[in-house]
């Protein structure tokens, strides 16, 4: 078969290692794989195999070809080659993620010489394809036999080569948030030259700033859906480093910026998440890089010593956060922790992918980080400042969203009430320890102000989902005191009774204002008596085994991404 000389000869050309064969050898090999690999087989892996090799001999091409990959990879004669040999590598893992001949790269471990390129690069640029590559070979039937990859991703303790990766990763979530910006720019106009000029009245002077054409908003739709570009794939490894390696997760939050005009690892993979789950309602794809990112979040901030870090100044920094669509959120120019720009992701994310048809999973996916961040302010005593009006808006919203629709979201799904319990939880936990974590006594009034404001809300929510009723008094249904819910319509039930008790006596309008609400709401912590609670603060970890479906569609999502990758080499 020609096919199968085509591919022997180029594997020995590349082995030969003379320019400039061995390159174009690569090249070859590349276009050749991406080309035999894209099209569609009946029985996948014996067809290919016929088709590269031959039945008779696969054992002995495809091990050759493994090892000269490899070999390439490691000691290549320039970093040009070793590229390409990774390129090589790329185009036959994401061509035949479906195929036994992914197996080969198991058998000769690719790890150590991907590592060795990695230190060896001094470009971020060049990190982007080892970097997807890896996520790959890690999640190769990774819940079918123990995967080499994955122990090795657990073993890991080079510092150095960690900080490449994380720059590398810096560097493509820069690229792929810039690709949104593309679409719509929203980066709010800074205090520049110009604005300096324009104040002084000498705006003739001032340089003329190029306009950037509006974008048509049918045509704008069409664009964001087709994102995040295939540079996503990145978050896969992403994921997996920071699941299996709790040096690279500390490095992750702790590494600053390269130079003083970048952003910081962690500040560029905040915000390309904040553009992702924006957007997420417009494509099953993005939904599912968001989710892989807010599990992601979810596993750094589980870990005790690095949730108490974020929640503390230590991480402060600016993150560039999307704000392509209202509601827009609040514009805050100063540096904040980084449990700050997680909550106001979270906040984001509720805003903006409300539908009827309601994605359960990624709303159950922004409860977690916001508990568990109050939970570790709690643990640790610290005041956070921050908007939480907006946090305790949003949260209701969300109720309320819940309330409306409750006759739908039952039909949708059984598994509606995994959202409430959280949901009502969140709140709750706030409303009995609020105080212990929000930075003022005016913070607290506030969220038992908008909680009034909702006593109605909360009843048809409660009647509408059949939880327990505070009001229940029959010996055979009597409910918990301490349940979510109970509380929750206790607080509010009792500031509306003494709100309408004053109306009643007419000591106020029947319109009242927020600070006459306020003035009762102070007075009536006299008589408030808030049900003990308990197991709020309880959360659960992230069960990756528990997970296995969703992360077998995320995989298959990069995989076809690689291959995009791959496409535009």
């Amino acid at each position: 078969h020609e096919t199968q000389q085509l591919f022997r000869y180029a594997v020995q050309y590349a082995k030969f290692g003379k320019a400039p064969s061995d390159e174009v050898a690569l090249d070859t090999l590349t276009v050749f794989l991406g080309g035999v690999l894209a099209k569609r087989y009946t029985n996948p892996s014996s067809d290919i195999i016929t088709v590269l090799a031959g039945l008779d001999e696969v054992d002995t091409i495809f091990s050759d070809f493994a090892n000269a990959v490899e070999n390439l990879i490691r000691t290549g004669r320039s970093c040009e080659v070793r590229k390409k040999a990774i390129e090589v590598a790329l185009s036959l893992t994401s061509g035949a993620y479906q195929t036994s001949l992914v197996s080969y790269f198991t058998h000769r471990d690719l790890f150590p010489s991907l590592m060795k390129y990695v230190h060896d690069s001094d470009d971020s640029s060049r990190l982007f394809e080892p970097f997807i590559l890896l996520g790959l070979l890690v999640n190769y039937n990774k819940f079918e036999y123990r995967n080499p990859y994955r122990v090795r991703l657990e073993d890991f303790v080079n510092e150095s080569n960690i900080l490449n990766m994380l720059h590398g990763l810096r560097r493509a979530c820069t690229e792929s948030r810039d690709q949104y910006a593309a679409v719509i720019e929203d980066l709010p106009e800074g205090w520049n030259l110009s604005n300096a000029l324009n104040y002084i009245g000498l705006g003739i002077l001032a340089p003329i700033k190029a306009i950037t054409p509006v974008v048509a908003s049918e045509d704008s739709k069409g664009q964001f859906a087709n994102l995040p570009g295939p540079e996503a794939a990145v978050l896969l490894a992403t994921y997996d480093f920071v699941r299996a390696n709790k040096l690279f997760s500390y490095n992750l939050i702790a590494c600053p910026a390269e130079r003083k005009n970048l952003e910081s690892p962690h500040s560029a993979f905040l915000s390309f998440t904040s553009y992702i789950l924006h957007h997420a309602y417009r494509s099953d794809r993005a939904t599912l890089y968001g989710l892989l990112n807010l599990s992601t979040l979810r596993i750094i901030i589980e870990d005790q010593v690095l949730c108490k870090r974020i929640c503390s100044d230590e991480s402060s920094m600016h993150v560039r956060l999307c704000r392509q669509r209202q509601p827009f959120l609040p514009l805050v120019t100063s540096l904040r922790p980084a449990a700050c720009h997680i909550l106001d992701i979270t906040i984001d994310t509720i805003n903006h992918n409300l539908r009827r048809q309601l994605d359960l999973d990624l709303y159950i996916a922004c409860i977690h980080p916001i508990h568990r961040i109050i939970c570790c302010l709690l643990q640790n005593h610290t005041r956070l400042t921050y908007h939480w009006s907006l946090l305790w808006q949003s949260l209701l919203s969300l109720v309320r969203f819940l309330t409306t629709y409750s006759s739908g979201l039952t039909a949708q799904s059984s598994d509606v009430s995994t959202l409430l319990s959280p949901l009502i939880k969140v709140i709750a936990l706030s409303i009995t320890s609020g105080n212990s974590f929000l930075p003022t006594p005016a913070t607290y009034d506030d969220l038992i102000y908008k909680l009034v404001e909702n006593h109605s809300v909360l009843t048809r929510f409660q009647e509408a989902y059949h939880l327990p009723s505070p009001h229940t008094n029959t010996n055979n249904n009597n409910p918990d005191p301490s349940s979510p819910i109970t509380i929750l319509i206790t607080v509010s039930a009792h500031y509306h009774d003494i709100l309408e008790a004053e109306k009643q006596k007419g000591k106020m309008n029947k319109n009242l204002s927020p600070n006459e609400v306020s003035k009762v709401i102070r007075q009536g912590y006299e008589t408030l008596e808030i049900p003990p609670a308990e197991g709020l603060e309880g959360w659960e970890r992230w069960r990756e085994e528990e997970e296995r479906g969703f992360l077998k569609r995320v995989a298959r999502v990069a995989v076809e991404d690689g291959r995009r990758v791959v496409r535009k080499l």
